[in-house]
């Protein structure tokens, strides 16, 4: 069979074509729009499935150069943490600090159940954390970095293609589950709009297209970048990843992290001092614009480079753990996201929305917390605490949960 190997160049040159044929598709099948299935999901499944069969066939084999995979997933997470503002933190007050503690228990429960679930089904227990809070709170670009880091030091092979299967799952179970059960919610207990006129906040609509699941053919919010704050902002990015690397060896001497999280604790340093000091002003519109670019290119080439032969023996015990997870989520919202977050209107289309941010991602969770106020009513409390948390702070304490578990497992 004969092989051909893409060199760096010519693999993003690829990733990039792929991307958009991503987009391509999913304005030609609305289902896809419908459940936010990301474009380099789409395009790289696609790209994935074709490599499969044409490999199957004995025809073709294809080979790629992923030397700037792991620049671009640094790059993403990095704009991640100049996100994390405390001042943001201050404005979304208790309900805020509140809702995180929600997100980051759940985080904790969803790797129990998949450790414990793969260990009874006679799977190593890393397979139960990639279908746990990894790919379901985490989505798809916690799901490949981590992936990634389980396949070079843990030898799990097929880790990352596991990690985007149960993405994709998680994605579309998250679409479907948040709406019946905010409906439930607020049917059961005859509950109303506290203000009917209001409307969600601006801070929080911009935080619901942050850039872990934003897509670069709709138009963002904020100061259109010039060419010289587009090269300020990536000279911030880059230098927050090359301060982030040395202090990612430091810690590594003493606990095992992805790549990324020494960049983004930098960067989250950085954006606070910078909001203190005034001394650089952090373009929030353009950092985005980055994180989304890097997070597309990154996403695009995991995907396409999938060896899917690799989920064979994987899928029974996977589909397993995915079932129990999505039915964990829905009670988990109904019956403590509720309660917790005050028992009226607001946490019923939070108990709704977290449903989609806990099987996959912050533009799900506000998907189906706009379809439940389209009914019903405005809920701005809800639209200004949960994509708040989805899209600037849950990444950190997830990427703690999970790092404390593969050390316990291991």
């Amino acid at each position: 069979m004969t092989t051909f190997k893409f060199d760096m160049m010519q693999t993003v040159a690829l990733a990039a074509v792929v991307l958009f044929l991503g987009y391509a598709v999913r304005r030609r099948v609305p289902v896809l729009d419908r459940f936010n299935i990301p474009a380099p999901v789409i395009g790289g499944f696609i790209f994935a499935a074709v490599a499969l069969a044409v490999r199957q066939a004995g025809v073709l084999a294809l080979e790629f150069d992923t030397t700037l995979q792991a620049p671009f997933m640094i790059a993403f997470f990095t704009t991640i943490g100049l996100g994390a503002s405390l001042g943001l933190l201050k404005k979304g007050g208790p309900q805020v600090l509140l809702f995180w503690g929600l997100a980051s228990l759940l985080a904790v429960l969803q790797n129990g159940v998949g450790a414990s679930l793969a260990s009874a089904l006679g799977v190593d227990p890393l397979i139960g954390l990639i279908s746990g809070s990894i790919t379901m709170t985490g989505g798809h670009g916690t799901g490949a970095a981590f992936g990634k880091l389980m396949e070079e030091q843990y030898q799990i092979t097929g880790a990352v293609t596991v990690a985007m299967a149960a993405a994709t799952f998680g994605l579309v179970s998250g679409g479907l589950i948040g709406g019946p059960v905010g409906t439930r919610l607020i049917n059961k207990y005859k509950l109303r709009p506290g203000n009917p006129d209001a409307h969600a906040p601006e801070a929080a609509t911009a935080a619901a297209v942050a850039p872990l699941d934003a897509e670069i053919d709709t138009e963002p919010t904020g100061e259109a970048p010039t060419a010289f704050l587009l090269l300020q902002m990536l000279t911030v990015v880059l230098v927050c990843m090359a301060l982030g690397g040395l202090f990612s060896k430091w810690l590594g001497q003493f606990i095992t992290l992805p790549g990324y999280i020494g960049a983004m604790i930098i960067a989250a340093v950085v954006r606070n001092l910078a909001d203190a000091t005034g001394a650089v002003r952090i373009s929030v519109r353009t950092v985005d614009d980055i994180g989304t670019i890097a997070l597309s290119l990154f996403l695009t080439m995991a995907l396409m480079s999938l060896r899917l032969w690799e989920l064979l023996d994987l899928a029974g015990p996977m589909v397993v753990i995915l079932i129990v997870q999505v039915t964990m989520m829905a009670a988990y919202a109904y019956f403590v996201t509720f309660r917790i977050m005050g028992r009226d209107y607001d946490a019923a289309v939070m108990a709704g929305g977290h449903c989609g941010f806990g099987l996959g991602a912050t533009p799900n969770a506000v998907a189906n917390m706009t379809s439940l106020v389209e009914r019903f009513g405005a809920a701005p409390r809800a639209f200004l605490v949960l994509p708040m948390v989805g899209a600037f702070f849950i990444d950190f304490s997830n990427a703690l949960i999970i790092t404390a578990y593969i050390d316990f497992i291991r």
